[in-house]
């Protein structure tokens, strides 16, 4: 395919990103190669993995430290700010105020832009939501979802308010089918990374198993629910259900229309 290497050139760069958090553990990527006959490959340490068991409340663990990884660079940048000759290294991940990333990526085959935008609720609206409707609107024309959405739109910006979003790494595609664990602890890859609501990364986490509530447990006692969780889970299962309908056809059409019409109550 003429965009494997632009989709594993985000995969890479997604697990640079996660890998220099030192939060959790992904495979060391070493290059992305074209292939003679068109295409593209990606090289990366191989590891033998099995599945998730024993290591799910670590791995819950692991992903909230993640989470918070940007907002305690933010918190140290404050401290250190009238200290002299700090000598910041280049190597030091740097605290990011934006939500975006700095290269396209893509979640299953489908190109997502990240273009970096000072609030969240503009960036989940355009670059994640209305970028996949644009694609049901070119495919399928569907006039239900159409109409759905052109009422949730505007009211999108008020399931935010009172709630202060820090942009938090996150690994974007976070399903049972891109976690492992072996002898020495839980492992992630296929990476979607950007900058985002730390909340997003939860909802394909729920909504197709694979993940005991070890895991969750783990995960909310390091970032606990904020005020209007629920909703905001309801919306980032949206994302999730649009793009399967995206990629899989209109056996997701259902649930797509049926988390419209409940978020509109």
């Amino acid at each position: 395919r003429p965009q494997a290497r632009r989709m594993f050139e985000g995969e890479r760069a997604g697990l640079e990103a996660l890998g220099r958090t030192g939060a959790l553990r992904v495979p060391r990527p070493l290059r992305v190669m074209d292939l003679p006959g068109g295409g593209a490959a990606f090289a990366m340490e191989h590891l033998t993995l099995r599945t998730l068991r024993r290591y799910s409340a670590k791995l819950g663990e692991q992903v909230a430290d993640l989470h918070l990884h940007n907002q305690k660079l933010g918190e140290k940048l404050k401290k250190e700010e009238n200290t002299i000759g700090k000598g910041a290294g280049l190597e030091e991940p740097q605290y990011v105020d934006k939500f975006g990333f700095h290269t396209v990526t893509c979640c299953g085959y489908i190109v997502q832009v990240n273009e970096w935008q000072s609030d969240w609720p503009t960036f989940f609206v355009r670059h994640r939501l209305q970028a996949q409707m644009d694609l049901i609107e070119r495919d399928y024309g569907d006039r239900e979802a159409r109409e759905l959405w052109t009422q949730l739109k505007p009211k999108i910006p008020e399931m935010f308010c009172d709630l202060e979003i820090v942009p938090a790494l996150v690994h974007g595609d976070l399903w049972a089918g891109n976690v492992a664990e072996d002898d020495s602890g839980p492992i992630v890859f296929d990476p979607a990374c950007f900058y985002g609501h730390s909340e997003f990364e939860l909802a394909i986490a729920m909504m197709f198993g694979g993940f005991s509530s070890s895991f969750f447990s783990a995960y909310h006692s390091k970032i606990p629910k904020a005020p209007g969780f629920e909703k905001r889970h309801q919306l980032y299962q949206l994302f999730n259900y649009i793009n399967h309908w995206n990629h899989f056809g209109t056996g997701y059409r259902g649930s797509t229309l049926n988390v419209l019409r409940k978020l509109l109550k």
